[in-house]
């Protein structure tokens, strides 16, 4: 499994941004796509989830509102829109996968699950 990430730059708070994963490579019946956040020296934050079969979303209590996960399953790709973006939320945004075996209803957003992760891209916001 591949995954490509882009979109990232750098944004005044309040503006929106749309990031894109491109995925490849997926081999099982379902599959689960996340988007996770890291500043350098913190832990990674889980953000966002979405399954690929059903559409089924999870998100964080920090973007909720905020930020709407997407995907294409025509195009393989996964999409990160983010509103009313914030100072906190400049952060190496990356994308993570995991595939099931059967379909699935629900993602969550442990970073232990996932198996596979791209290699991230930048966003920064200035207040």
């Amino acid at each position: 499994v591949q995954l490509v990430e882009s979109g990232g730059h750098s944004v005044q708070a309040g503006q929106s941004l749309r990031l894109s994963c491109a995925t490849s490579g997926f081999i099982y019946a379902d599959y689960a796509i996340a988007w996770f956040r890291q500043v350098s020296g913190k832990e990674r934050e889980g953000v966002a989830c979405i399954i690929s079969s059903d559409g089924s979303a999870s998100y964080s209590d920090s973007v909720k509102g905020r930020f709407t996960v997407s995907r294409d399953n025509a195009k393989n790709t996964l999409d990160l829109q983010m509103n009313d973006l914030k100072s906190e939320d400049t952060a190496n945004y990356i994308c993570a996968a995991l595939e099931y075996m059967r379909p699935q209803t629900h993602c969550n957003l442990a970073e232990y699950e996932y198996d596979y992760w791209g290699q991230g891209t930048q966003v920064t916001v200035s207040s």
